[in-house]
């Protein structure tokens, strides 16, 4: 962990074993920059962070203090996963589909949904921008960007990069339909029919259900529920099955919300290379960050072209839109080809109208604000969580994205309450979803990234109700 991140844990340890009660004032940052010899930068970051995780408040000319909501908080799980390690076909997309098919409707409370609301995005300037870019598209650009996309898009994404410190070619980006496509595209760049796959555990269900519609066996590797997945299973992994490919969410993962600090990022990207195996990057929550700056990507660590780092502005500025990239390293012009002969190219006054914006400015004010906003209904979650939920619930605190993670009391039955959830009007993420062994039958992943209003958490309370019915 950074130093902030690591004092940041030590207060939530303190605040969790009652040292510090609600209502307890924090030293001020320049006494705990001098008893523990930091910067103060790093003090302010890592109350800036327990700020945004609900377990500290900060009052005018004040200081900060405990808040009631953090005494209430679950306890987090603390184990690995432990999947039996072996490789094996996917069989996922019916259960999807199910679980899909019950949460498609505005009426339905959207606990189970993958996005966030569409109303904390910026649509009202993306039209404007949709509107002064299109009446001006220049014909001959549908012809000249066809494939990897339009030119200043894919400088302003470079932009982006630099910004993290990291350099990235332009010419090496793909813009793509979304995420999903990037990654699809990059899977297939890499693979062939019967290929083995490393994948976390639990992973993302669409990742299983691309694995599954390309015929290509997963192998789940153990993965903590804060700092990611293990390396030494990854390790053994390649020993016993020899994969084609590895497949990881570095930041905030989707369903657990574990981020891999930057030194274990460092170290799985040199343990793939030794080997040659490529690692696909599902990053599309970096920018969701709670802290003081924005997690680096595996990417950052890439010395042999290696990683292909897929990202969006679905989840970030534009849902509707479709747009994402993918920056291949050394599988660039190889994705680029697939892409050529499967979709051709991507909507392209969208492109147009997100270069404008990006132009602009105003993305990192719009990212500002919507940060704020998810770590404030994160923590609003998590304490109607701790309300409803039966004893012995525990919950991950993601440092970013809009998900959490319940593992309910042991013999609890997930699909059950998904299925008497769903007769309720209320969805849910039930935990064999996310499992190409169809583990973590006693799990579920809710998303908080709609507002806690009083239908939403009527709807938390009957869920509480039946996993108290359905425990033990």
């Amino acid at each position: 962990m950074k130093r902030y991140e690591a004092l940041a844990e030590e207060v939530a340890d303190s605040i969790r074993r009652r040292v510090l009660k609600p209502g307890d004032r924090l030293p001020s940052v320049r006494q705990a920059s001098a008893a523990r010899r930091v910067s103060p930068s790093t003090v302010f970051q890592a109350y800036y962070l327990l700020e945004a995780r609900g377990l500290v408040e900060s009052r005018p000319r004040s200081g900060y203090y405990v808040t009631r909501a953090a005494a209430a908080q679950p306890p987090e799980p603390e184990q690995p996963s432990r999947p039996d390690g072996e490789s094996r076909r996917v069989d996922v997309s019916e259960l999807v589909f199910e679980v899909m098919q019950a949460s498609m409707s505005h009426e339905v409370v959207p606990f189970g949904s993958a996005f966030p609301s569409p109303l904390l995005f910026p649509l009202e300037r993306l039209g404007r921008a949709l509107a002064t870019t299109a009446p001006h598209l220049d014909p001959w650009s549908t012809v000249d960007d066809l494939t990897p996309g339009n030119a200043e898009l894919r400088r302003q994404i470079a932009l982006r990069y630099l910004l993290g410190g990291m350099q990235v070619d332009a010419e090496a980006i793909v813009v793509t339909n979304g995420a999903l496509e990037a990654l699809n595209l990059c899977i297939g760049a890499v693979t062939a029919p019967g290929d083995a796959v490393l994948v976390e555990s639990p992973c993302f269900y669409a990742t299983l259900q691309i694995l599954e519609r390309r015929n290509l066996r997963a192998i789940e590797v153990p993965t903590h529920p804060r700092e990611g997945i293990d390396l030494d299973a990854v390790e053994a992994a390649i020993a016993r099955h020899a994969p084609k490919a590895c497949w990881v969410m570095s930041n905030f993962q989707n369903p657990l919300g574990a981020s891999m600090p930057a030194e274990r990022k460092r170290a799985l990207v040199e343990l793939l290379a030794r080997h040659a195996i490529p690692l696909i990057e599902d990053d599309v929550y970096a920018e969701l960050y709670f802290g003081g700056e924005r997690p680096v990507p595996a990417k950052a660590f890439d010395r042999d072209g290696l990683v292909m780092h897929c990202s969006s502005f679905s989840k970030c500025v534009a849902p509707g839109h479709r747009i994402g990239w993918v920056a291949g390293g050394r599988f660039a012009e190889r994705i680029a080809r697939h892409k050529l002969t499967t979709t051709l190219n991507t909507n392209v006054p969208s492109q147009l109208a997100i270069a404008h914006y990006l132009q602009r400015g105003g993305f990192d004010r719009h990212l500002r604000r919507l940060r704020k906003t998810l770590a404030e209904q994160q923590a609003q979650c998590l304490a109607a969580v701790a309300r409803h939920f039966p004893r012995g619930t525990r919950v991950t605190r993601p440092g970013g994205g809009y998900f959490l993670w319940l593992e309910l009391p042991a013999g609890s039955d997930a699909l059950a309450i998904q299925r008497q959830a769903a007769a309720r009007g209320i969805s849910i993420a039930p935990g064999p979803m996310f499992s190409a062994s169809r583990g973590f039958g006693h799990c579920l992943r809710l998303n908080c990234g709609h507002p806690l209003d009083a239908r939403a958490e009527v709807a938390l309370a009957t869920l509480g109700r039946l996993a108290v019915e359905h425990a033990g």
